[in-house]
This record gives structure tokens, sequence and C-alpha cells, in this order.
């Protein structure tokens, strides 16, 4: 076989990238079929087939494209695309080992905040990747490994919502204001994105040193949060993981600070990736490796003594020949003559050899014992105290009349003025070429007939350097400050957002109505949200107020096909028929292959009691979704309603098998296995459906009334009693409960309950029919014909039972007067 072009390839392959990007799959299947057909061997080649099919949904022949590679665990993106592929087809030991086996490729990757509108990364990292094993294992009936898998990759990336969901499914126990916080992870990525040249000395001066703790520690440590310690998630002890894992060794820090500040680049010490190790940055995969400055600095800042401007520099001590006097250190390296001095000095040299020849040999033996400051003036202190000293010089004695003697404010204003302004001043004392040698640039440095006076330092550059460099420093931390700021906004909108579905999983309605109420508005008025509360509503039992929420989903995204099969059972608990069958038409018109569509059809069948048509929905929408649980609990309610128990207990299994922890399915189960008489089965499953769901009163006052038939009142009086304080409201609770407590003959604390009872259904039959027969044991003759007479008048069709139990009031009271007679 010929060898290939690169050339050929590498325009392939952004021709099928091209394609991918702009949602063009068939264009770029045909492409990545021509490449599949230049490289037949290339791995490459048959992961972008894959992709391309995956993308249309093609599920079967992603899996076979991909298989070769995939399986075998030598080409991540060939594995991630099968493994998707065996979650779609149901073979999900395959995709967990295909993961397994290319643990090495994808382990330590971390490509979170590197994905833009320029740059892209195909290839998953390893919050992905954890994510999709998760859902693996979960759909395996494996939670225990979902919960692993999900809780990695949610430490890697907390913004991963679909892990979050799928661990929220799963009915782990976790808290949620430990998932949605800033990772070390992300704080290093941050900083090495946000500082990539170095900084120079005025920006290590201005920012502050951090401590050695990392970040979220010391929010922590400082803050109102708790310790990061938490059940399942607990927060990376060893600071940065993932393909961002920066050495901090204490010898490379100080070098590579130093070279930097020398202008040379940082030496990087790379080690093999692993997750959650320590080590060396790790480049592979990446476009453009990122610069580690920013924590360098901070580890040698931490390390390090707050740092002060510099002094000057200390002088040499050197002894010229023949001269007595010490003269001072060179020139810093970094503040070098000037073109413009070095032309200035040869233009003063015509004028001044004879002035320098003739101070260098009388000024010889005064210069040793006059001592000179560190600015190179002479020290007066030293000539007043010895009147025999040589007169001071002409140039000095005009300086010292224009400016005081020489302090450290004296120095820094000195070093403030530009050249222009020192030629000026140059200008205004000079009297003569002598004059001319005694300017303000030279008066720092010693004078001697073999020493050059440096004129010009260009101090204005250097400041404009400084100042420049202080202001680029600046505006990347106020930069810095901003993304946090953003990220830290993001992740308390994404908190409240779980905090609010995990307790909404755990059906605590109240308490995540609370939390999506503090969203901001912007995020409350999206369909998603709106349709979590309608939701909450709907698992209270309050159908009008969740209508009302499923409403405005429809005003604000019409075309919305989840959670429409609850606004369908909504409308059929409030037997609104035409805004039912309205409602499943439309459904059918934007999408039929939407199991939704079918289960609101099959709920507008139901309300007009066609149970056989309603069943032909359901059918449907469990073979367009096999996974879709309620539509296999819709289904076995109609058969329920057919009196078709077997058939029931089929269905409902189905949407146990489906999702587990579908309590809809375990009370169905439970109702049947009332209605067949096996009622120590029926209570298994009504106590398994409230284990799910416990705030639910209707699974409580289940449990009672199985109890009751099985005789145990006492035991049934217990679970009433629960249902009244969960829903304090709910009539069938307290007519059941006040019914044990006749039975019982605990008479006046019925008379309690069904006194709440009538005010809360005053209207109801029963609740006056019970009443009637209370007072009758009470023998309270006229309440009791009171409240039969009120149940008569409400319910005419029971009109048989009450007259015999009016009737059975009178005998009593015939009875009652013939034992008297007797005993009299």
């Amino acid at each position: 076989m010929p060898p290939t072009n690169p050339f050929v390839v590498n325009q392939l392959r952004h021709l099928i990238y091209y394609n991918l990007d702009n949602n063009l799959f068939r264009n770029a299947l045909f492409l990545a079929g021509r490449l599949h057909a230049y490289e037949p061997r290339s791995s490459e080649a048959a992961y972008l087939v894959a992709l391309c099919y995956l993308g249309l949904g093609q599920l079967k022949a992603a899996f076979d494209y991909s298989r070769s590679p995939g399986a075998r665990g030598t080409h991540l993106g060939c594995s991630y695309i099968f493994a998707q592929a065996c979650l779609g087809l149901e073979r999900y030991a395959e995709g967990i080992a295909a993961l397994e086996r290319s643990r090495g490729l994808w382990s330590g990757r971390n490509h979170w905040n590197k994905h833009s509108e320029t740059t892209r990364r195909p290839l998953p990292d390893a919050a992905a990747v954890y994510c999709l094993l998760g859902k693996l294992w979960h759909a395996h009936h494996n939670v225990e490994k979902a919960v692993e898998y999900y809780v990695e990759a949610l430490k890697l990336n907390p913004f991963m919502w679909d892990a979050f969901l799928g661990l929220c499914d799963t009915g782990a126990n976790i808290r949620t204001p430990n998932i949605f916080k800033m990772t070390p992870e992300m704080l290093a990525i941050l900083s090495a994105s946000s500082h990539d040249e170095p900084r120079s000395l005025g920006t290590l001066e201005e920012s502050p040193p951090p401590s050695n703790v990392g970040p979220l520690q010391s929010q922590q440590n400082n803050g109102n949060s708790a310790p990061m310690a938490y059940d399942p998630f607990s927060a990376p002890t060893n600071g940065i993981s993932g393909d961002e894992k920066v050495g901090f060794g204490s010898s490379s820090l100080a070098s590579n600070l130093f070279r930097k500040m020398n202008g040379e680049a940082p030496v990087h010490v790379g080690m093999a990736p692993s997750v959650g190790g320590g080590g060396g940055i790790s480049f592979e995969g990446l476009e453009t490796p990122p610069n580690n400055s920013s924590a360098v600095d901070a580890a040698y800042m931490a390390a390090a003594p707050p740092m002060e401007p510099p002094h000057a520099p200390l002088r040499r001590t050197r002894t010229l020949q023949g001269l007595g006097y010490d003269l001072g250190a060179d020139i810093p390296p970094r503040l070098r003559k000037t073109t413009k001095s070095r032309t200035r000095l040869a233009g003063d040299a015509d004028d001044s050899d004879h002035q320098v020849t003739t101070r260098s040999s009388s000024t010889a033996s005064a210069a040793g014992e006059r001592k000179r400051t560190v600015t190179g003036q002479a020290n007066l202190s030293s000539h007043l105290a010895d009147p025999t000293a040589a007169p001071q010089r002409r140039s000095v004695r005009l300086f010292n009349q224009i400016r005081p003697t020489s302090t450290k404010a004296t120095t820094a204003s000195n070093a403030g003025i530009g050249l222009r302004e020192s030629r000026d001043l140059r200008r205004a004392k000079a009297t003569g070429a002598k004059g001319r040698s005694a300017t303000a640039s030279s008066l720092g440095r010693a004078v001697s007939g073999n020493r050059k006076p440096i004129e010009g330092i260009d101090l204005d550059g250097k400041e404009a350097r400084i100042a420049s460099s202080s202001s680029s420093a600046r505006h990347a931390s106020i930069e810095a400050a901003k993304e946090q700021e953003a990220l830290q906004w993001l992740l308390d909108v994404f908190s409240k957002l779980g905090a609010a579905y995990f307790a909404l999983t755990r059906y605590q309605c109240q308490e995540a109505l609370q939390i999506f109420c503090t969203l901001p508005q912007a995020q409350r008025e999206t369909p998603w949200v709106l349709a979590q509360m309608g939701r909450a509503y709907y698992e209270q039992a309050n159908y009008v107020e969740a209508e009302k929420y499923f409403k405005r989903i429809k005003l604000i995204s019409p075309s919305r096909m989840e959670d429409m099969e609850v606004y369908s059972t909504i409308l059929w608990h409030l037997k609104n028929d035409v805004e039912l069958a309205f409602l499943s038409h439309e459904l059918l018109d934007m999408d039929r292959l939407s199991p939704q569509a079918w289960c609101a059809l099959g709920n507008s069948f139901s309300l007009q009691r066609e149970h056989d048509q309603a069943l032909k929905c359901f059918k449907r929408a469990t073979q367009l979704d096999p996974k879709f649980a309620y539509a296999f609990t819709l289904q076995g309610h109609e058969h329920v309603a057919n009196e078709e128990y077997d058939k029931a207990l089929t269905s409902y299994r189905q949407g146990i098998s489906a999702d587990s922890r579908h309590y809809n399915a375990w009370y169905g189960l439970g109702k049947v296995y009332e209605k067949m008489g096996k009622y120590e089965v029926a209570e298994k499953h009504f106590r398994t459906a409230a284990e799910i769901n416990p705030t639910n009163a209707v699974l409580i006052c289940c449990i009672g009334v199985v109890l009751e038939k099985m005789k145990n009142p006492k035991a049934a009086l217990i679970q009433y009693s629960r249902a009244c304080d969960l829903a304090p409201r709910s009539a069938l609770s307290r007519f059941k409960k006040a019914r044990v407590l006749m039975t019982l003959q605990e008479n006046h604390m019925a008379l309690a309950e069904l006194r709440l009872l009538k005010d809360l259904a005053p209207d109801e039959a029963n609740v006056h029919f019970l009443l009637g027969r209370l007072y009758k044991m009470l023998h309270q003759k006229a309440n009791a014909i009171k409240h039969f007479t009120t149940a008569l008048n409400l319910d005419p069709k029971a009109a048989q039972y009450i007259k015999d139990a009016m009737e059975s009031l009178e005998d009593e009271e015939d009875e009652e007067e013939e034992d008297e007679d007797d005993m009299s």
C-alpha cells in the first residue's frame, strides 16, 4: 500500500471538523468516508466516521466503526464513542470495559475553561469520561459504582450538571453546597490562563502574597463555610490534579523566578499525569501550553518575606594608586549610559580637559580626608570639624545655595528630575567651563581625572516601564478578579438549582419551592425551573397551582416537550377534558415520536373512560422510549381500571425496571395486591414506596388501610396519625383516623377529629353519616338524627343505609324503655 500524504489527511480533517462545527453531519460523514478509505488503518479516521454516525443518531453504525480501536482502548475518541453507543444499545459492560482500558489516555485531562469559539478540543477529558462511566454503571444497576464515578466527575468539574442529575436519581445522600464551589483545579486553570506573561518586579511588589494553603481552604478558614470534609464528596487534599498540575519544588521556585526576572524562560519539570497526584505540568494535547508564572510567583512570595523597594547599591571599597580615598561601586547593570549622555559628554570634554586635570592634582590629598555620601556629595560635617581642610569647591557652594544638603528626600527628588530639567538647572548655575562639570547628573559620581561623569540616565524610561508593568499587572489582576467573581456567581446559581432539585428528588416539595424562589427572576422564569416548581405542587396534590406554572411554560416555550406528561396528568385530576384534548393534539403535531405526546393522548382517552384506547397510547409511548417509567405506570392504572390485574402487575414491574425509584409503580403494585387480598405483600410494596417518598400522606394512609384490614387497628392508628401530621388538611387521612378511633372506643378523640373534618369537608355525606353513628354511640339522639338527615340530603343514593341507621336508633330507644319498665 503506498504511503499516505499527510497534507491530504490534514485537509480532509479540517473539512470534516468544519462540517461538524456547522452541524452538517451528512456532509461530514461523506468526507469522513473519504478519509477512512484513504487511511483504512487509521484510528483517527474510524473515530471521525463513528462521531458522524453518532451525531446522526445511528448508534449501531457508530458502534461498528469505533469497535476495533475503541474496545481495545488504543484511541480515546473511539473508546468514548464506542461507550456512548453501548449506552444506547444497552451493552453496558462492553462500554465500561472500553473506557477502563483507555484510562491512561484520559486520566489527568481537564479541559474546563479551555473551550471557546476559536479553540476546540474534540477528545473528552476525565470529567466527561467519569460522567459517562457513571451513566453506564447506573444503567447496569450498580448504584455504588455509579455514585463513585458521578462524584469524580463533579470533583473535576462542578458544572457537570448531567452527573449531578444522575447522582440525585441514584438516591444518594449529598450536600449540594459542597459540590458547587470553587475547586483548586479551577483556580489553577484560571491562574494559568490569566497570567501568561512573566511579571516584573513591580508586579511582584503589588500582588498580595497568598498563603501556602489553597485558596479554597483559606476562604473556608477565614469565611463562614464549613470544612471541606463531607459525605460522599471530599475536596482533593493534594491541591491541583489533572493535566493542570504544577510542581511546587522549593529549589525550582527561586531559580524559575530569577530566570523570569532576567528575561529568561522558566524551566518546567514535566511529570507523568495522574489523577489527583502532584508533580509537574503536562502540556500534551494542549494547543497553547499555559504559563505557570503566576503559580510560581505566588508560591515564591508565600515562602519569602514581603519585598521592599531596593536601596541604593553599596559601594565597593577600592583604593586607587596615588589617591587616599574610597570610590563607590560601579553603575548597576541596568542603569547604562544612553546615546544622548555619551554625545553630551563628548561635547563637554573639549571645554573641560584643563579643569579635570587641575582637579585631579589639587584635590587628591583633601579628598582622602573628606568623606562623601552615597550620592557622591561631600560630607560637610567632616569639613566643618576640620578648619584646616581645603576650602569647598565653588560648584559645590553654588549647588548648596540652590539645594540643601543631600538627604533621602533630596536623593528621591533628584532621581525624579528628567533630562530637560537637569539641563535647564545646569545652564542657570553655570558661570564658566568649570561650572558645567558640576551638573545634577554628575553629583552622584566621584569627581576625579580618571573617572568620567555619567550624565543623562534614562530615569523617565525606567519609570515608564515600571508604570506600564504595574498598569498591566493591575489590569490582569482586575480581569482575574472579575472572572472569578463571575464564576462564583455561576456557582451560586448552580448551588441553588442543585439544592432545590435535590430536595425535589427527596420529595421535600415545600423546601424546594422556597429555594427556587430565591433564584434571580431571570433564572426563575425559565421553562426548566417553572417545570420543577409545577412538579413540586403536583407532588403536593395542589393541582390548581401546578396548572398555573405549566400554563406559563406554554407561553414562554410553546414547543417544549419535557414534563408535558405531568401537565396532562394534572389536567386529568382537574377533569379538564377540553384542555387535555387540546394539549395532546398539540404535542402530536409537534412531535409524533415523542413519548410525552402519546402519554397526554392516553390521559385524554382515560378521562373519557375509553381505557382500551388509552392502553394503546401508553404502549406506543413505551415503544418509543423503553426507559420511560411513567408510561408503564399509566399503562398499569388502565389495566387496573379494566380489572386486568395480572397485566397490571407486569406493567408496574416494567416501570420499576426502568426506574427503581419510581414510587408510583411501587404504589400500583401495592394497590393490585390489596385488591387481590394479599395484604402482607401489599404492605411491603406500600412501605417501599413510602421510603422513596416519605412525605406523601396518601402512601402512609394506604399502609394504615392495609394494617386495618389485617386486624391491627393500633398500628393503623399510628400510620393515620403520621398522615395527618404530614397533610393536616387531608380529609381522607382524618376520616380514617376518626373511624379507627371509634373502633378502639376512643369516642371523644374521634369526635374531635370529626368536628375538624366537618369544617374541611362540610358537603361530604360520609362525614355526617359517621358523626351520626358517633353521636348514637354517645347516646346523643338529637345530634345523631341531625347528622343522619344531613347525610341523607347530601347523598340520596345512600338513603337505604342512612334510614337503617336511623331506625336502629329508634329500636335502641324502645329497648331502653322496655328495660326500664322491667326494672320498675
